[in-house]
C-alpha cells in the first residue's frame, strides 16, 4: 500500500487548486514545497500602509467551477470588489497622452484612438476568411482578422503588458484560445460573438473581477488552510523533492527537509512547479521530456510600487490605468492604479501605483538598479499624470522568471509533452505554461487534472478489487 494517494510536487495556485479539487473527491494528498511559505509567487506585502502585489494583482473570472471553489472555501466573504471608477474606463498611451479606450466593441467605430482606415478595416472583419495555421502568431491572426492598427494599438499593448509576451512570437492558439475558437467555428470573430449573443451562450457566471482582503495571497493562504484542516491531506513546506523513482503501482520519492531526508510512496505524482525545476526533476526518468520541458522559455520582469500623496498627481486616476504601445517607446509595459482598482490599497488620500518593466519587449530592464528603475518610470510618469515630487513609499519586485512565453510552435510542444507523459503512468505536470497563466485558468485546469486522477485511482482500485476476489473455479 502506498502513503498517499496523490503527491503534489510545487505549491502554488496550481498545486494547491488540484489538492483542493482532489480533496473533494476523498482522495489522499500531500503538497511538498521546497520554500518556506505556500502560494508560490502570488505574495501580498504590506508596507507603510500601502498594499502590494508581487504578482497577480487581482483575478477575473467567468467561470462556475472558479466561484465554486471560491464559495466553499470561504473567500466570498473577503472579496474585494473592483471599484465603480476602475470599470468605468481605462487608458492608453497614444503619441504620448492617455487616451480612454472604449470599453464596449461598439465604442470602437466612434473612438479617436482609431483612424477611418482602421475602423473601415475593422467592418470588414465578418468578410474576411478563414484560414491561419497552428503556429500562428497573435500578429499574424489579428492582422488578418482585425487589421494592423488593432493589433498595434490594442492587442499589442495587452500582450506585452498582461502577460508579458511578444505578439509577433506568441501563438495565437495558445494565446488567445477564445478568439481563434471562434473563427475556427463560425468562420469570423464577429459571427462568433452573435451567434453567442443570439443562442444565449453564456456561462451560468457573469464576469466578475476582484481580489481580496489583504490581497491575493489570501486565495492561497486561505487554500492551504483549508486543506491542512481536512483529513487525508498534507500541506509540508521546506520539503525539496531530490528524485523520482517508479516503482511498482506507483512512485518513491525523496525529499530533502531542513531535518533529514523523508521518502515516500504514492499512485500519482503531480509537478506543479516552474518548468525549469520540472526539466531537472523528469530528466532522470524521461530525457525527452525533459528536454521539451527545457525549451520552455520565461520573461523577466520588474514590479514597480510608488505610494504617493493624493495631492502630488493632478490626474483624476479615474481608471484602472493604462498600457503603453510598444511604438510609444516608454520604459514600462503598463501601469495600474491599484488604489483606484481596489479599495484599501493605500492610506487616506495617497495613492498607489503599480508599474511593469521588462517581459519580453524589454528584458534588459530587470538589470536595472534600483534608483533607475525608480528615476525612469518617474520621468515617464511625470508628464502623463501631472506629476509632482518624489513617492514615500518604493517597493521593487524582480522577477528573473515572472511568467512563461507561449512562443512558438507552443501547442505543438505542448500536445508533445502530453503524449511524452503516456509513457510514465500516473506522472502528471500541470503549472501556467500549460493551459492558461491566469489564476482562473490554474483553478481550472486542476479541477480538470482531479478529475482526470480521480477515474485513474477508481479504475485501479477496481481492478485491485477484482484480483482479490478468490478464484470460484471448480478444482479438479
Amino acid at each position: 500500500m502506498n502513503d498517499t494517494d496523490v503527491l503534489i510536487i510545487g505549491g502554488g495556485i496550481s498545486g494547491l487548486a488540484t489538492a483542493w479539487w482532489l480533496a473533494q473527491a476523498g482522495v489522499s494528498v500531500q503538497v511538498w514545497e521546497a520554500d518556506n511559505r505556500m502560494g508560490g509567487k502570488i505574495s501580498s506585502h504590506q508596507q507603510d500602509g500601502y498594499l502590494t502585489e508581487q504578482a497577480a494583482s487581482l483575478l477575473m473570472n467567468s467561470r462556475p467551477d472558479v466561484a465554486q471553489l471560491m464559495n466553499k472555501i470561504g473567500l466570498n466573504d473577503v472579496k474585494t470588489p473592483r471599484l465603480a471608477q476602475a470599470k468605468a474606463r481605462r487608458y492608453l498611451l497614444q503619441r504620448g497622452k492617455l487616451q480612454a479606450l472604449p470599453m464596449q466593441l461598439s465604442g470602437l467605430l466612434t473612438s479617436p484612438l482609431w483612424s477611418l482606415r482602421g475602423k473601415l478595416r475593422l467592418l470588414l472583419e465578418p468578410f474576411v476568411l478563414a484560414g491561419g495555421t497552428e503556429d500562428e502568431t497573435v500578429s499574424q491572426f489579428i492582422r488578418r482578422r482585425l487589421g494592423n492598427e488593432m493589433l498595434e494599438k490594442a492587442m499589442e499593448p495587452y500582450i506585452s503588458g498582461t502577460l508579458a509576451a511578444n505578439p509577433d512570437l506568441a501563438s495565437a492558439t495558445a494565446t488567445l484560445p477564445r478568439l481563434t475558437a471562434l473563427e475556427r467555428r463560425f468562420g469570423s470573430i464577429t459571427a462568433g460573438i452573435l451567434a453567442h449573443k443570439l443562442l444565449r451562450r453564456r456561462t451560468a457566471c457573469s464576469t466578475d473581477t476582484f481580489s481580496f482582503r489583504g490581497g491575493m495571497n489570501t486565495l492561497t493562504s486561505t487554500l492551504a488552510r483549508g486543506l491542512a484542516r481536512t483529513p487525508g491531506v498534507h500541506i509540508l513546506s521546506n520539503r525539496g523533492v531530490k528524485e523520482i523513482t517508479p516503482i511498482k503501482g506507483g512512485w518513491s520519492v525523496t525529499a530533502a527537509t531542513p531535518d533529514a531526508e523523508y521518502n515516500l510512496r504514492t499512485t500519482h505524482v503531480v509537478v506543479a512547479t516552474p518548468a525549469p525545476a520540472a526539466a531537472r526533476l523528469v530528466a532522470p526518468l524521461d530525457t525527452v521530456l525533459a528536454s521539451q520541458l527545457a525549451q520552455i522559455q520565461y520573461a523577466p520582469l520588474v514590479v514597480l510600487h510608488l505610494g504617493l500623496n493624493r495631492q502630488q498627481i493632478a490626474h483624476p486616476l479615474d481608471g484602472t490605468g493604462f498600457l503603453t504601445p510598444r511604438d510609444e517607446r516608454q520604459p514600462f509595459t503598463g501601469n495600474l492604479w491599484m488604489s483606484s482598482l481596489f479599495a484599501n490599497r493605500a492610506p487616506n488620500k495617497h495613492v498607489l501605483l503599480t508599474t511593469y518593466l521588462g517581459g519580453a519587449r524589454q528584458p534588459e530592464a530587470t538589470n536595472w538598479n534600483d534608483t533607475r528603475l525608480v528615476d525612469e518610470t518617474l520621468h515617464a510618469l511625470t508628464p502623463l499624470l501631472a506629476l509632482k515630487g518624489n513617492p514615500e513609499m518604493v517597493r521593487i519586485d524582480r522577477h528573473r522568471q515572472a511568467l512563461p512565453l507561449y512562443h512558438g510552435a507552443h501547442i505543438a510542444r505542448d500536445r508533445a509533452i502530453t503524449q511524452q507523459l503516456q509513457g510514465l503512468a500516473g506522472f502528471h505536470i500541470e503549472a501556467n505554461y500549460r493551459g492558461g497563466i491566469s489564476v482562473r485558468d490554474r483553478i481550472a485546469r486542476g479541477q480538470q487534472l482531479a478529475q482526470k486522477i480521480c477515474s485513474q485511482l477508481r479504475l485501479t482500485k477496481d481492478k485491485l478489487a477484482i484480483s482479490l476476489i478468490p478464484s470460484l473455479s471448480p478444482k479438479y
